[in-house]
């Protein structure tokens, strides 16, 4: 028997070309996986080292701490003071999360409760609608096209909205779109919000991988931001720490202390080692992230060019792990999942479909650069094979 809420889950529409992957893999075909955004770079060497150093403690075994141990929340608020030149308190004002997918999902089901509405953009990350779901909220949608018309299409969705949004999830650098913003367009969020007491949830997971001289803003920026938003970040990206599960929020005391409230009902905190290196990764040295920076910018480069010599007409982002690709022109069915699936069979290579994100990712598909240089290339030349 299911629940409800597990009932009104829609299908999971990616992981479906996920198993033709896996099928065509234990056949034998040499897939080329560009479809999972699941980094592939090693954690950097001295983060590995004091994870081994505290596991080998056995002071670090017993039960950690939910919100995370001090120094990790003190090392978090020396990150926004060092990047963004902003001020956490890191009692009130910081909370470690087991990544910032459990931690964005906790806090929709702190803040709302069934009959409330959220707001999410479409195209977007699968858990920041599903966490709506999840905790038996409202999902409403909205098409972000390109951001300032994604902001038209909030003020025209509000007018007409009851009961009105409660809350408003947020991501810039986005995936999967790779659209970028600057503080300015963050103000004129944090103005709207204010104006229609909404809550906002920015999920700033890509900060780091950012290219061509762009600095990705944070919303807690803005001058009254932290009184209505709050920033959720995750070490996965820039510290190729993916399967770590390490992730912090930031932001509105109020709103920090009811994710507090209810992870101290569900969980002890991540394993203290791990908080202990993560740690050490925000206070050590950071030339280890602008190394992981150039290896994706590369990846990118060798992607958008080799996309666009074949006739596939693509920008290069400004920021993210990702390509998003609206499908060619000389394609006949531009579905994005079908699409998807002749790319697997045809090509050998593996792509996320845009519908998988959203209605509005509708024919567009989505790459992760998650295999090196020569691995892109060669998936490049499958890819010539199919729209050539």
């Amino acid at each position: 028997m299911s629940s409800s809420r597990v009932d009104r889950l829609p299908p999971y529409i990616l992981g479906e070309v996920t198993a033709l992957m896996m099928k065509a893999r234990r056949d034998g075909d040499d897939i080329i996986n560009l479809g999972m955004g699941n980094p592939d770079l090693p954690t950097p060497k001295h983060i590995v080292e004091k994870v081994i150093d505290a596991a080998r403690k056995h002071k670090n075994h017993r039960y950690s701490v939910s919100r995370g141990i001090p120094k990790l929340r003190q090392a978090i608020s020396s990150w926004y003071k060092r990047n963004y030149n902003v001020n956490i308190d890191p009692e009130r004002e910081a909370i470690a999360t087991i990544g910032a997918k459990e931690g964005l999902s906790h806090l929709i089901l702190a803040l709302t409760q069934p009959g409330d509405v959220v707001m999410v953009p479409s195209p977007a990350y699968p858990i920041h609608s599903y966490s709506v779901i999840i905790a038996g909220a409202d999902l409403r949608t909205i098409p972000i096209i390109e951001p300032d018309h994604f902001l038209a299409e909030l003020k025209r969705a509000t007018k007409t909205m009851w009961p009105k949004a409660k809350v408003l999830i947020l991501n810039f650098p986005a995936n999967p779109t790779t659209q970028v913003v600057d503080l300015a367009f963050l103000k004129k969020l944090v103005a709207f919000a204010r104006e229609h007491k909404l809550k906002i949830i920015h999920d700033l997971a890509y900060a780091d991988l950012v290219f061509d001289g762009y600095k990705a803003p944070s919303i807690l920026q803005v001058p009254g931001a932290k009184k209505l938003a709050v920033e959720f970040y995750s070490l996965s990206k820039g510290y190729s720490m993916p399967g770590w599960r390490v992730g912090f929020c930031c932001g509105n005391a109020g709103m920090v202390e009811s994710l507090r409230k209810i992870k101290s009902y569900l969980d002890y905190g991540m394993f203290a080692p791990v908080q202990i290196a993560a740690t050490v990764a925000l206070d050590g040295p950071q030339q280890c992230v602008a190394d992981t920076v150039e290896i994706y910018r590369k990846r990118r480069d060798v992607l958008c060019d080799g996309l666009n010599r074949i006739g596939w007409e693509v920008e290069k982002p400004q920021a993210t792990m990702f390509v998003w690709a609206k499908i060619p022109d000389q394609v006949r069915n531009k579905k994005s999942i079908p699409f998807s699936k002749k790319l697997l069979k045809e090509a050998k290579v593996a792509v996320s479909g845009g519908l998988g994100f959203g209605e509005y990712g509708e024919g567009y598909v989505r790459f992760a650069l998650v295999e090196n240089e020569k691995r892109i290339r060669q998936a490049v030349k499958g890819i010539k094979k199919v729209i050539g």
